[in-house]
C-alpha cells in the first residue's frame, strides 16, 4: 500500500477535502454539543447543495466539462496572452463555454497551438486511462467539435504519440487515474526530497538521485514504485532531461526505417511499384515525424553538448528528410547557429542502398511493418510477403484470423488463405487495390487509412473496351472518376464546334470540376486500348469527405486552382 501526502491530496481536487470533514468524527466529539449539531447541520446543508447542483449534471454535460478542464491545463502551458480578451481573468476563472470561445477567437492560438493543445490533452488521456487508442476518437469527439480538429487529423495526433511513446497506446498496460495520482505523488515527494537535499548540501545537489538513498528507497516503498516507473518519473523531473531520452529514443527508431525502406528498394520486388509507393510514402512520413519531434528538442536544447551530439546523429542517419525539413519549415530560425552548422554540412549526403538482398533477407527487413498499427502499412506487407512466400504469408495470416481486425486486413487474409500455389495479383484483392491506387493519386494522396479504407468501401472499379465511352457530354456527374489501367481521351468541345482532344495519365482523376459543381459533364471521355479500368467513387462519398475534413477540401481547392491555371493557358495558346 502507498500513502497520500498532503501535496498530493490537493492535486486531486476540490472535492476530496470533504472526506476529511466527514472523517473528523473523533475531533467533533471534542466540541460542546450544541457545536457537533451545527457542524453535522452544516454536512446536511451542504450536502443537500452538492445534490442540488449535481442532479443535472447529464453524462454529456460532465464529459464537456471534464474536456474543458483538460483543455484548460494545455493553454495555460502555451501561456497565451489572455487578459485582455478576457477582462483580467485567468483560464481557471473561465467556464467551460468560455473557453471554447476563447480558443476559436484568441489571435495567438495558431493552428500549430491548436494541435500542441488538443496533442497534450490527447497524451493526458491516454495516460491516465480516460481514453485509449480505440476509444478516444469517440472519448473526444466533443472537443475535436470544439476545436474544429477532424477525425483524420486526432488519428495523426495518435501516430505521433505512437512514435514518441509507443507504450503509450500499448492496449496491454493498463493505466488508470489512481495510477496515475500515485505516481503523480512519488514525484512531488521527490521533488521536495531534493530540494531540502539542496539546501542542506549545496555541493552533492545529485544526492537525491541515488538509488541507494534511503529516503529514496523509503518513497518507493510507500509507493509502490517500480524500476520503470522511476525512470518515467525522472524524466518528467527534469524535463531537458526528458526531453533528451525521448528524442535519443526517437533516433534508435530511425535504423529499423532505414532497413525496412532498403528491403522495399530490392529488384526482386519492381513488379509491385504501386504497393512498394505507399509503403515507402509512409516510411518517409514517419521518419519526417520523428525528425521534426527531434529538431524540436534541438531548439529547446539550443547548444548544449548533449544537443550538439544529437544533431551530428541525426545527420547521419536521414540527411534526406533533414534536408527537406530544414528547407521547407523555419528551423534556421529556431536552431541555435552551432546545431545548423552540424546538420548543414550533411544536408547534401547521399544514402547507399544494397540491392542484392535474397527474399529471405528481404522479409527479414520488411518483418516490423507487419506490427505496425496502421492497417494499411500492415495489409501492405503482408501483401508483399505473399508475393516472395506465400507459405510464410499465410502462416502469419493465420494469427489474424482469430482477433478483430480493419475490414482491408481481413479481406487480405481471407485471400491469402485460400491461394494454392502462388500469390494472386493485386486485382484479386478487391479492396486493397482501390486503397492503393487512390493512396497514389494526387488528390487522395497521404489521407489517411481509415479514410481510404472507408472510400474504397464505397468505391466501384469499371472496365471498357476500346472506343467505349466513359462518360459522355451532358451527363450528370455523380462520380469521381480515376484512370488505374490503361488509357482514355478527354474530348474537349470548344465554342467554334471543334474538339481538342487530351490524353490522361494513370491515375489522372476525371470529372473534378463537374463533381464538385454537382453538374452536367461537358466533355465526352473515351477509353483507348482493350482494357481500360476506372475507378468510380460516388460523389456523396466524395461531399462527406469534404465536410469533415478541412484540410482535404483545401487540398481539392489547390489541386483544382492549379488545373484552372493550366487549361487557361491552353486555351490562350490555342
Amino acid at each position: 500500500m502507498y500513502c497520500l501526502d498532503s501535496h498530493l491530496i490537493s492535486t486531486l481536487g476540490t472535492g476530496e477535502p470533504f472526506f476529511f470533514i466527514f472523517g473528523g468524527r473523533p475531533l467533533v466529539q471534542l466540541m460542546p454539543i450544541w457545536g457537533q449539531y451545527v457542524y453535522e447541520l452544516t454536512l446536511v446543508l451542504l450536502s443537500t447543495l452538492w445534490v442540488y447542483k449535481t442532479w443535472r449534471l447529464s453524462p454529456d454535460l460532465y464529459s464537456r466539462e471534464n474536456l474543458a478542464s483538460r483543455f484548460r491545463k494545455q493553454l495555460e502551458k502555451l501561456q497565451l496572452n489572455i487578459s485582455q480578451y478576457v477582462e483580467g481573468r485567468s483560464l481557471s476563472e473561465l467556464n467551460t463555454h468560455e473557453v471554447y470561445i476563447l480558443a476559436k477567437v484568441l489571435p495567438g492560438f495558431t493552428r500549430e497551438k491548436r494541435h500542441a493543445a488538443y496533442k497534450g490533452v490527447v497524451r493526458e488521456a491516454l495516460e491516465e486511462g480516460y481514453a485509449n487508442y480505440s476509444s478516444s476518437l469517440e472519448v473526444l469527439q466533443q472537443l475535436r467539435q470544439e476545436l474544429g480538429i477532424t477525425d483524420d487529423e486526432h488519428r495523426e495526433v495518435l501516430e505521433e504519440l505512437g512514435i514518441e511513446d509507443p507504450e503509450l497506446l500499448n492496449p496491454a498496460r493498463k493505466r488508470s487515474l489512481e495510477n496515475q495520482i500515485r505516481l503523480t505523488g512519488y514525484r512531488k515527494s521527490l521533488e521536495r526530497l531534493m530540494l531540502l537535499q539542496r539546501q542542506q548540501d549545496l555541493t552533492n545537489a545529485d544526492r537525491s538521485l541515488d538509488p541507494n538513498s534511503v529516503e529514496i528507497d523509503a518513497l518507493r516503498r510507500q509507493y509502490s514504485i517500480s524500476s520503470q516507473d522511476e525512470d518515467w518519473i525522472l524524466s518528467g523531473i527534469s524535463p531537458e532531461s526528458g526531453s533528451l531520452r525521448r528524442a535519443e529514443f526517437l533516433l534508435a527508431q530511425l535504423p529499423d526505417l532505414i532497413t525496412c525502406f532498403r528491403g522495399l528498394n530490392q529488384p526482386i520486388l519492381h513488379k509491385q511499384q504501386a504497393v512498394l509507393t505507399l509503403l515507402k510514402s509512409s516510411i518517409h512520413h514517419k521518419k519526417e515525424l520523428i525528425v521534426r519531434t527531434i529538431l524540436e528538442t534541438l531548439a529547446s536544447l539550443n547548444n548544449e553538448r548533449a544537443a550538439i551530439s544529437l544533431a551530428q546523429q541525426l545527420g547521419d542517419l536521414a540527411p534526406v528528410v533533414l534536408l527537406e525539413l530544414l528547407e521547407s519549415e523555419n528551423w534556421h530560425e529556431r536552431l541555435h547557429p552551432e546545431i545548423i552548422e552540424k546538420l548543414a554540412p550533411l544536408s547534401g549526403g547521399t544514402s547507399s542502398c544494397a540491392i542484392d538482398y535474397s527474399s529471405e533477407e528481404t522479409l527479414k527487413t520488411l518483418a516490423p511493418l507487419l506490427d505496425d498499427r496502421n492497417p494499411l502499412i500492415q495489409t501492405a506487407c503482408l501483401y508483399i510477403t505473399a508475393q516472395l512466400d506465400l507459405t510464410q504469408s499465410q502462416a502469419i495470416a493465420r494469427n489474424y484470423t482469430h482477433i478483430q481486425t480493419s475490414p482491408l486486413l481481413q479481406e487480405t487474409v481471407k485471400i491469402i488463405l485460400s491461394a494454392s500455389k502462388e500469390c494472386p495479383p493485386l486485382t484479386t484483392f478487391s479492396l486493397l487495390e482501390k486503397v492503393v491506387h487512390l493512396f497514389n493519386s494526387d488528390f487522395f494522396h497521404r489521407m489517411h487509412s481509415e479514410t481510404l479504407i472507408s472510400l474504397s468501401e464505397r468505391a466501384e472499379v469499371r472496365t471498357f473496351g476500346n472506343d467505349e465511352a466513359i462518360t459522355e457530354a451532358g451527363d450528370t456527374c455523380r462520380e469521381l472518376l480515376l484512370l488505374i489501367e490503361g488509357s482514355a481521351n478527354i474530348l474537349y468541345h470548344l465554342p467554334n464546334q471543334e474538339v481538342r482532344i487530351e490524353r490522361l495519365k494513370l491515375g489522372q482523376t476525371l470529372d473534378e470540376l463537374e463533381v464538385l459543381a454537382h453538374s452536367d459533364s461537358k466533355n465526352t471521355i473515351v477509353a483507348k486500348g482493350d482494357f481500360t479500368r476506372i475507378l468510380a467513387v460516388p460523389v456523396n462519398a466524395f461531399d462527406d469527405l469534404l465536410d469533415r475534413d478541412r484540410d482535404f477540401a483545401r487540398r481539392v481547392l489547390e489541386l483544382e486552382s492549379r488545373q484552372l491555371q493550366r487549361f487557361m493557358r491552353s486555351l490562350q495558346t490555342i
